[in-house]
């Protein structure tokens, strides 16, 4: 097995977003944070690790659990938590 770490999960909404449409893609990321270098001529940023920015999206759980296991590679399971929404009524602004 490779000895990288990856993280399943789902992305939070951006906080352009007012609601949760579009956010049940899970997503399979490198977790490993490698060395980075700043080259002193062109001021840019670096890396060692080629798949620090890789990110794979999958409709769901299971396929991305499918594909990392086809793949060798060791995973966690970040699991979401549930969002509690309170439903609001502009009327009860003038409710005493």
């Amino acid at each position: 097995m490779k000895s990288d770490n990856f993280l399943i999960f789902q992305p939070a909404k951006s906080a352009m977003q007012s609601g949760i449409g579009k956010s049940e893609k899970w997503c399979l990321s490198n977790s490993v944070a490698n060395e980075t270098f700043i080259n002193s001529v062109f001021c840019w940023t670096g890396s060692s690790n080629p798949e620090q920015n890789l990110t794979l999206f999958f409709d769901t759980l299971e396929s991305a659990v499918r594909y990392a296991e086809s793949k060798k590679l060791d995973f966690e399971i970040i699991e979401t938590k549930k969002r509690k929404i309170i439903k609001k009524s502009y009327s009860k602004n003038f409710i005493k």
